[in-house]
């Protein structure tokens, strides 16, 4: 139990609670997300709807491209003998499916983990407000223009569709979070084991 006290106070106290925050956020949001939301699926859905029909409106109005058309609906897939039942965005050009989008797409995973960062660190309530709304924002923005670069690739360049899909713009979403984080944690100062904002 000794070792386990010491090990423990190798850490700073700003440390030691910011990963008890991060701990606590996300036993929170598993719990709300398992018991209130995983059933009904309706932040999935109007998520996913969001994104769909967001990249749809900027891929016939931005650029060359025209033509597309999205609509939601039950989806039946079958992924290594096991039926899957899904919901989906799914976006058309000229009447021919050419992008799914399914809940796991919509970014809501990765705006609750980027949420959860911005919540457990130290800073005053306005400047934590400013950086969840904008940040939220510019992430949900981003997924967008990723689907709206997967229906490029999949119309034009369908060898790399696989390659971006699964690694590059994953990467880029990433990185742009990573980012905003950094600006965030930027203005945080240790002194003496204290934070300083």
């Amino acid at each position: 139990m000794n070792s386990i006290h010491s090990f423990k106070n190798k850490f700073p106290l700003p440390i030691r609670l910011f990963l008890g925050k991060a701990l606590l956020f996300f036993v929170v949001w598993r719990i709300v997300y398992s018991v209130f939301l995983v059933d009904s699926k309706w932040v999935d859905q109007k998520l996913t709807h969001h994104v769909g029909e967001a990249s749809t409106f900027l891929l016939n109005n931005m650029g060359f491209m025209e033509g597309f058309t999205t609509n939601r609906k039950n989806v039946i897939s079958v992924y290594e003998g096991e039926t899957l039942s899904n919901r989906s965005s799914i976006i058309y050009h000229h009447n021919k499916r050419v992008l799914f989008i399914g809940d796991d797409c919509n970014g809501l995973q990765l705006m609750v983990l980027y949420l959860g960062f911005i919540i457990c660190m130290p800073s005053k309530f306005w400047r934590k407000f400013r950086y969840v709304v904008l940040g939220l924002l510019v992430l949900d923005f981003i997924n967008i223009l990723r689907c709206m670069g997967l229906v490029y690739l999949r119309e034009y360049f369908l060898l790399y569709f696989d390659f971006a899909h699964h690694f590059l713009f994953k990467a880029m979403v990433y990185t742009a979070m990573f980012l905003i984080w950094k600006r965030y944690a930027s203005k945080i100062k240790l002194k003496n084991g204290a934070i300083q904002n």
